[in-house]
C-alpha cells in the first residue's frame, strides 16, 4: 500500500483584488482516501498527476453528478459548491492543486466553458496543459518568493489553464454575449478613472441598460455597477499600497473627485478606511 503524502503551502502576504493565490499543494493518496462533502470560500484546482479517482459534485441548480477522472485531467470546485472526491481503491491518484480568488475569475473560467455543471478539466493542446502542470508546481516548491512572484505565476497557472482547456461549443447567441461583456470590461478598464456610469458603459456596447445588465450579472455574477466599484476599489488599493499618494489624490485618480464618497466606497469593499487599510498594508 502507498504511504499517504501531502505537501501544502498557504499564501500569507497580503490581499490582492485581481488575483490571490490562498493555498497550493501536492497530495499521494492512500486508497480510498476522500475529502469531504465540503464547500470552498475560493476555487480550487486540482490537476491529476497520476492514477484516478472520483469527484462527487453538485451544479448550480443543487443536481449531483458522480465524474470518473484519471492522469491528465483536472477538476474544478466552485466557491460554495457542494463536494466530495475520493481516489480509486486501485489505483489512487496523485494530483496537485491551486485555491484561488479573484474579480476576473469566473468570467475568464466561464469563457473557457468552465462552470459549475461542467468542472471537468481535459487539455485541447498539451504543450500548454505541461506550462499549467510546470506553473503549478513551482507554486508548491517555492513557497517563500515573494508575493509577486507567486501571484505572478498564478496568472501564468491561470492563463496555461484557459488556453488548454477543451471548450464546449458555444451558440451564436453566447458568442455574441461574451463580445458584449470582453467591451464592457475593456471600457471600464480604460475609462474607470473618469466619471463614467453603467449607463455610459451599456451605451458603449450598444445596449438597453436593463438587458445589458442582465447579461453582464450572468456571465460575472456581479452588477455592472459593483463591478465597476471593485474594479475601480482595485486600483485605488494597488495606488495606496504601492504610491505615496494622498488618499483624495488615489480617489481622483480612480473616478472619485469627492474625498468622502470614495473613502465610504473603499470601507464597504476592503472593510478599512482609505489610511487604516494603508498604515496595514503599505510598501513606501
Amino acid at each position: 500500500m502507498p504511504m499517504h503524502e501531502i505537501v501544502s503551502s498557504t499564501f500569507s502576504r497580503g490581499k490582492y483584488i485581481d488575483l490571490m493565490p490562498y493555498q497550493y499543494g501536492r497530495e499521494v493518496c492512500t486508497p480510498g482516501h476522500a475529502f469531504g462533502p465540503f464547500r470552498r470560500s475560493h476555487y480550487l484546482f486540482h490537476y491529476i498527476i497520476a492514477g484516478r479517482g472520483t469527484l462527487v459534485a453538485s451544479d448550480e441548480s443543487g443536481k449531483q453528478t458522480t465524474y470518473h477522472l484519471q492522469a491528465g485531467e483536472g477538476f474544478m470546485i466552485f466557491p460554495g459548491q457542494v463536494n466530495t472526491y475520493y481516489a480509486d481503491m486501485e489505483d489512487p491518484w496523485e494530483y496537485i492543486w491551486v485555491e484561488f480568488d479573484g474579480i476576473r475569475v469566473k468570467e475568464s473560467l466561464s469563457f473557457a466553458g468552465m462552470m459549475e455543471s461542467s468542472p471537468i478539466y481535459r487539455a485541447d493542446k498539451t504543450d500548454m496543459r505541461e506550462v499549467m502542470e510546470q506553473e503549478m508546481r513551482y507554486l508548491v516548491d517555492h513557497q517563500d518568493d515573494s508575493a509577486f512572484q507567486l501571484i505572478g505565476h498564478t496568472y501564468l497557472f491561470l492563463d496555461s489553464l484557459l488556453r488548454s482547456a477543451v471548450t464546449p461549443r458555444a451558440t451564436a447567441t453566447s458568442k455574441l454575449q461574451d463580445l458584449y461583456i470582453r467591451e464592457a470590461m475593456t471600457y471600464i478598464e480604460q475609462n474607470y478613472q473618469n466619471g463614467i456610469t453603467v449607463e455610459d458603459i451599456a451605451r458603449q456596447t450598444g445596449l438597453n441598460r436593463s438587458y445589458f445588465g442582465k447579461i453582464f450579472k450572468s456571465a460575472t455574477d456581479k452588477s455592472p455597477q459593483q463591478y465597476l466599484i471593485d474594479f475601480r476599489m482595485t486600483k485605488a488599493a494597488q495606488l495606496l499600497k504601492l504610491t505615496a499618494l494622498s488618499v483624495g489624490e488615489v480617489g481622483r485618480a480612480v473616478g472619485y473627485p469627492n474625498q468622502l464618497h470614495f473613502s465610504r466606497a473603499f470601507k464597504s469593499t476592503f472593510g478599512l478606511c482609505p489610511r487604516e487599510w494603508r498604515r496595514e498594508n503599505a510598501k513606501v
